[in-house]
């Protein structure tokens, strides 16, 4: 993704330029490199940790695992889409969501091809992250740029959600400047109701500071106040709120702004259908006060989170959960670890 605005953070701008893309690798034919890659870590989850153990029902809605496929870029442009759903299938997993169409060295597919192969694999397209705006360039592959392109592709794939994981920098970080973005992510939104989809927005710890203008108000409330609720929705970074929690917990003076994650969603569950799972190792020296690890082997409690979800809506259980990780050691031993994790957790101890 493009830098989105001369006052955004350099650092998460080169983290966003990643996330909308996958990068091309050269590689070797797909099943010598499949072979090589699964170590035996990652082999597939068996029926009694797909159940879990113990007494109590599971945490994990079932159906409702997902992962976001820029975890697996580095299998995807190289070994392509179908080989990385065929592991996925095993893992457990129900849902993917997309981080690009492409499969780099492995070769062109149609979207018609992609969406099939999801639908053989028993994986349910469930969204994507596509760039919010390049005002540099006229044609570029994002909403602003091309909205009905990125809806007709939405479309074709059988996409219920479609969004972005661009922070609503475009005009700044004044106040001003967010309801600007706002009224851009009310357009885009109202676009994808009349196709029968979802329009979110996917957050960093950013999202969580402070206007430059109004140094008391965090830009994420004004995100939340200025969006229509029935046109724009959420995807919290459970990862990235816990981050912010650490970094945006005081004011620019030092006063103390504490916030819980958590008290977002269920003030407004309606508004956050889709959530990434990624975990962090507290580590208070740390600029982000945490250092991500694999699903499991963090400090984030996900059992008391997803259970807390999961009593919003009467119970229905009507959220998504992508499990993900910016750069894991081996991709499919993380997806593979997450999944094994996420459907271990059991309801007996929230």
């Amino acid at each position: 993704m493009s830098r989105t605005s001369k006052n955004h953070d350099p650092e998460l701008s080169h983290r966003l330029s990643r996330r909308g893309m996958l990068g091309v690798a050269a590689g070797a034919g797909a099943a010598a490199m499949l072979g090589a890659a699964v170590p035996a870590s990652a082999a597939p989850v068996t029926a009694a940790q797909d159940r879990g153990h113990g007494r109590g029902g599971p945490v994990l809605p079932p159906g409702r695992l997902g992962i976001q496929l820029y975890s697996l870029r580095d299998k995807v442009s190289t070994l392509g889409f179908a080989p990385v759903f065929a592991e996925l299938a095993k893992y457990g997993y129900d849902e993917v969501e997309f981080a690009g169409y492409t499969q780099g060295s492995a070769g062109p597919i149609t979207l018609a091809q992609l969406k099939r192969l999801a639908r053989d694999h028993g994986l349910n397209p469930i969204g994507s992250h596509v760039n919010y705006y390049d005002d540099n360039n006229p044609g570029a592959y994002s909403f602003a740029q091309n909205l009905e392109k990125v809806l007709d592709d939405a479309q074709a794939l059988g996409l219920k959600h479609i969004g972005t994981a661009s922070g609503p920098w475009r005009y700044g970080a004044t106040v001003d400047g967010w309801k600007r973005a706002a009224e851009d992510f009310n357009t885009y939104g109202a676009a994808a109701r009349r196709r029968g989809m979802k329009f979110y927005q996917h957050n960093h710890a950013e999202e969580f500071s402070f206007a430059t203008d109004k140094p008391k108000v965090r830009l994420y409330d004004v995100l939340l106040a200025e969006t229509d609720p029935n046109l724009v929705y959420l995807e919290m970074d459970i990862y990235w709120a816990y981050v912010a929690q650490f970094r945006f917990g005081k004011q620019v003076d030092g006063t103390p702004a504490p916030f819980d994650p958590l008290r977002y969603v269920l003030r407004q569950p309606d508004r956050y259908p889709l959530f990434h799972v990624k975990d962090g190792e507290r580590n208070d020296a740390a600029r982000d006060g945490y250092d991500m690890v694999d699903v499991g082997d963090g400090d984030i409690d996900y059992k008391r989170f997803i259970s807390a979800v999961n009593k919003t809506h009467g119970g229905r259980r009507d959220h998504h959960w992508q499990a993900e990780h910016d750069n894991p050691v081996e991709s499919f031993a993380f997806a593979r670890k997450s999944s094994a994790h996420l459907h271990s957790l059991r309801e007996k101890d929230c």
